[in-house]
């Protein structure tokens, strides 16, 4: 069943923010955000001020809605957005960015994983009975430590 967010073809004529939010699956408040950032560099106004965005725009939303859903930093995207729109890029560069989030990431989950061990100890090693006494309190202020 396709996406209601999302058409299969982008349009020829230059869209309202509303629509350019639909085409690419990024609210309004993003896409102005994702403006005055400067990824979407120019973006074309009516004469009342109006928002007027291209299919390229549109693209390049998605573009930014598909880095974001891979966990990358509004620089990282700013820096890929940037790689992408220069034809002349060195895809080793491309490949560093993304080398330096994956290893990011991987030392994020490490962690979390720590942190669920601790947490299973804890949960494990606490009774959850009527008693005032809890090892989890205990661990959280300290008193599981032995001074020094």
């Amino acid at each position: 069943m396709p996406s209601k967010t999302k058409s299969a073809t982008l349009p020829g004529q230059p869209v309202n923010i509303g629509e350019a939010a639909r085409l690419s699956g990024v609210s309004a408040k993003m896409l102005r955000h994702y403006e005055s950032l400067g990824l979407l560099g120019t973006v074309t106004r009516t004469d009342s001020g109006y928002r007027l965005y291209s299919a390229a725009d549109v693209h390049t939303l998605r573009f930014i809605k598909r880095c974001r859903d891979l966990g990358f930093s509004m620089a990282e995207i700013g820096e890929l957005v940037g790689l992408w729109q220069n034809k002349r890029r060195a895809s080793a560069n491309v490949k560093k960015i993304a080398q330096k989030h994956m290893d990011e990431l991987s030392e994020r989950i490490a962690a979390m994983q720590a942190m669920q061990r601790t947490l299973s100890t804890l949960l494990h090693c606490c009774h959850g009975d009527d008693r005032p006494d809890c090892p989890i309190l205990d661990d959280l202020a300290g008193d599981n430590r032995t001074a020094t």
